[in-house]
């Protein structure tokens, strides 16, 4: 993910890019962020908080009304569109 600043409040466009062997697929989410932050999942982690692996997401509203969360790595990008 880039060094922005992500808050709630902004909208932004997020780019993600999933390697495979048929080809990369691309896609691009915007909507309004509600949340930022990392949540456990189910997977276990030794080494992780409360022993679960923890991944970094975001929480957005999109113009539709829809929510969704899309889950952030290190080949995210993520742009901002404006602030609330």
């Amino acid at each position: 993910m880039s060094s922005l600043e992500i808050k709630p409040g902004q909208t932004i466009r997020i780019y993600q890019e999933i390697d495979r062997r048929e080809g990369n697929w691309s896609n691009a989410v915007e909507g309004t962020v509600l949340e930022v932050g990392a949540e456990k999942t189910g997977s276990w982690h030794a080494h992780g908080r409360d022993d679960r692996l923890w991944l970094n997401r975001i929480r957005l509203k999109k113009a539709d009304g829809e929510l969704t969360t899309i889950t952030i790595d290190q080949h995210t990008r993520c742009e901002i569109l404006d602030e609330d």
